[in-house]
């Protein structure tokens, strides 16, 4: 007994160090464009509005994948510009985008067909991300530094080097500190909740 139990130990670790030894660990390039909007949330401010805008992010990416059960993970720093805008009719001007450094690290499960893996491969990917501002505000919304989302996306990976991908990502933490109201001439802050939401889509080049 003693000796199976041995032997079906050392037959796990085997397969461990086997999966550790084949795992698919690559770097790369990825680039892409991202549609994002400002979710508002303050009755007081009903004519503070936030429409869809097209920006842009470029980075790189690191890719880990267990053959076999097909299950990694996926990290990238990214810059990002992130072009939401918002428009209060009781204002002039208008509060632009912003620049960020966006790091996401996602679960991913690659479906793995052996006849046709090198030429095609699709996956799902989940994970949080963290945007980091750069720079400051130069308009009357006040934003945090960290910005906190959660991700959601498909993708395909194709001739075994390309994985173009697209998601979306819920913003998960209050983004503002305050806005500044003009009153007769001056500056007062006021609350405002205001999430993050957008879409992305991504091309990336693993070596």
């Amino acid at each position: 007994m003693k000796i199976g139990k041995t032997m079906l130990v050392a037959a796990s670790l085997l397969a461990v160090g086997g999966l550790q030894a084949n795992a698919d660990f690559r770097f790369g390039v990825k680039a892409g464009l991202n549609v994002d909007k400002l979710k508002l949330s303050n009755k007081g401010l009903s004519s503070l509005e936030s429409d869809n805008h097209c920006g842009w992010t470029a980075g790189v990416t690191t890719d880990f994948t267990v053959p076999v059960i097909g299950i990694g993970f996926d990290a990238s720093v990214m810059y990002t510009r992130m072009n939401s805008r918002t428009e209060g009719m009781e204002w002039e001007g208008e509060n632009k985008g912003r620049n960020f450094l966006e790091i996401p690290v996602n679960l991913k499960y690659k479906l793995s067909i052996p006849a046709i893996s090198n030429i095609i491969a699709p996956y799902i990917y989940t994970g949080p991300t963290l945007a980091l501002k750069l720079g400051s505000d130069d308009n009357f919304l006040k934003t945090k530094t960290c910005q906190w989302g959660w991700n959601l996306g498909l993708g395909v990976q194709l001739i075994n080097h390309l994985q173009i991908g697209a998601g979306y990502t819920w913003g998960m933490n209050n983004i503002m500190k305050h806005v500044n109201v003009p009153i007769v001439g001056d500056y007062a802050p006021t609350a405002l909740k205001v999430k993050n939401n957008y879409w992305t889509v991504t091309a990336a080049y693993l070596f």
